[in-house]
């Protein structure tokens, strides 16, 4: 059963960090497209950042130069490290994956499986 499952959400007053990960089981994430994107209460889900072949990475403008994805063949496992969070990062995370290599990974209607997402909350 293919399957993925986030971890690292929770609470941060602004200009904080967190690190989010994404296990994978099921399949090889190094040989597909995996994707970060979060949803905020009342927006369409967005792509935060995603990553083909484990070293094509893009980001959205949103969090270039804050957010930075990277990836650990060893446990299969994709993470998103978060910094200078801001009140507007607030929403639910979610990693989900293809298992082909997209050229542009950063629609969500490209990807076939996701993770139950994990909430990422940033407040004063």
């Amino acid at each position: 059963q293919l399957q993925l499952v986030e971890s690292g959400g929770g609470s941060v007053q602004p200009g904080g960090s967190l690190r989010l990960s994404c296990a994978a089981s099921g399949f090889t994430l190094a040989k597909d497209s995996v994707g970060w994107f979060r949803q905020a209460p009342g927006k369409e889900r967005e792509v935060v950042s995603c990553v083909r072949m484990w070293g094509w990475i893009d980001y959205a403008d949103a969090v270039k130069g804050r957010f930075t994805l990277s990836t650990d063949n060893a446990n299969n496992t994709v993470y998103l490290q978060m910094s200078g969070l801001k009140p507007e990062d607030t929403g639910i995370y979610y990693c989900a994956a293809v298992q082909s290599v997209l050229i542009n990974c950063m629609s969500p209607s490209s990807y076939d499986y996701w993770g139950q997402g994990t909430q990422v909350t940033v407040s004063s």
